[in-house]
C-alpha cells in the first residue's frame, strides 16, 4: 500500500501552491470540513488521516515507529514527497502543530509557512514552565484512558471541546474518540501528553501563525504565548472562540485569522 492509501490522502484543486491540514488526537480529517473549502480555490488542499485514525490503514500501525511524534512527522514528509510539495502551508491542530514543526525540520523547503491551532510544546509543568498539567494529573488521565476508553471519551470530549451551550459539538468529539481503535488511542495519547518539543521551537525557521483559543483546558493562553516567544518568526492571534477545537466550533474565525497570513 502506498503512502497516499495508507494515510487516506485526499487532494482537491489544482493550484500550484498546496495547503495541508493535519488533525489532532482522537480526530480525523473530517474535523477540517468547515475550514478547508474556504481555501480550495487558492490552494491545492491536502487532507489526510494519521495512521490509526479515520480511514487510514490500521495494519500500517507500528508501535515502535509511532512511539514518538517523529514517526508521525515522517509520514507527513512521505506524503509531501509523494505529492512533490514545495513551499506549502502546513495547518496543524493540537498535537499536529508539533508534528508539523518536526516535519518542517526534516524536509527544509517543503513547508513555507506553518499554522498552529491550539499548540502545546509540553503539557506537563516543569520548573518555571507552565504546561497546564502536573505529572500526576497526566498519569491519572492516561490511566483512566487505558482502563476505560469509552468512559474517558464520554467524560473528556465535552471538556476538551468546551462550548457547553452547544452539546452537539461535544457529541461529535465523543463519537470521533470512540471510533478510534482503543489500543492505538492509548498509545497515541501517551505519546502526545508525554511529549516535550520545547527545544524544537527555536529551530523553526519559517513564518508561523499561532491561533490561541479562550478557555482552552488543553492548551492555555500561557502555553500559546510560550510557543509564540520561542518561535523566532511567529505571530499569535487570540481567538474569541472557546475550547480546543475552533476548526469545528468557530471555523469562520479560524478562516478569517488565517487569510492575511497565508
Amino acid at each position: 500500500m502506498n503512502v497516499l492509501e495508507r494515510n487516506n490522502v485526499r487532494v482537491r484543486g489544482s493550484a500550484e501552491r498546496a495547503m495541508i491540514f493535519a488533525h489532532g488526537f482522537g480526530c480525523d480529517q473530517n474535523m477540517w470540513r468547515f475550514v478547508e473549502p474556504a481555501f480550495a480555490n487558492e490552494f491545492k488542499t491536502v487532507l489526510f488521516d494519521h495512521v490509526g485514525a479515520g480511514e487510514s490503514d490500521l495494519a500500517a500501525y507500528d508501535r515502535s515507529k509511532y512511539s514518538s511524534l517523529a514517526g508521525y512527522a515522517d509520514d507527513v514528509v512521505e506524503i509531501g514527497r509523494e505529492l512533490r510539495l514545495s513551499d506549502a502551508v502546513f495547518v496543524g491542530h493540537s498535537v499536529s502543530s508539533m508534528i508539523g514543526a518536526l516535519a518542517a525540520q526534516k524536509s527544509p523547503g517543503m513547508f513555507g509557512k506553518l499554522v498552529m491551532v491550539g499548540p502545546s510544546a509540553r503539557y506537563i509543568d516543569d520548573g518555571d514552565y507552565v504546561g497546564g498539567f502536573s505529572q500526576k494529573q497526566i498519569e491519572e488521565l492516561l490511566q483512566f484512558l487505558e482502563t476505560n476508553h469509552m468512559g474517558w471519551s464520554i467524560q473528556m470530549a465535552p471538556a476538551i471541546m468546551g462550548n457547553p451551550d452547544r452539546p452537539e459539538l461535544g457529541e461529535e468529539l465523543i463519537n470521533s474518540f470512540c471510533r478510534t481503535d482503543p489500543e492505538i488511542a492509548k498509545s497515541f495519547a501517551r505519546v502526545t501528553f508525554m511529549s516535550d518539543n520545547r527545544a524544537d521551537l527555536a529551530k523553526i525557521d519559517v513564518p508561523t501563525l499561532i491561533l490561541q483559543c479562550s478557555e482552552d483546558i488543553i492548551a492555555s493562553r500561557e502555553v500559546g504565548e510560550y510557543v509564540h516567544r520561542q518561535i523566532p518568526r511567529s505571530e499569535i492571534v487570540f481567538l474569541e472562540a472557546t475550547g480546543h477545537c475552533p476548526n469545528l466550533s468557530a471555523p469562520d474565525e479560524v478562516i478569517a485569522a488565517m487569510r492575511p497570513f497565508v
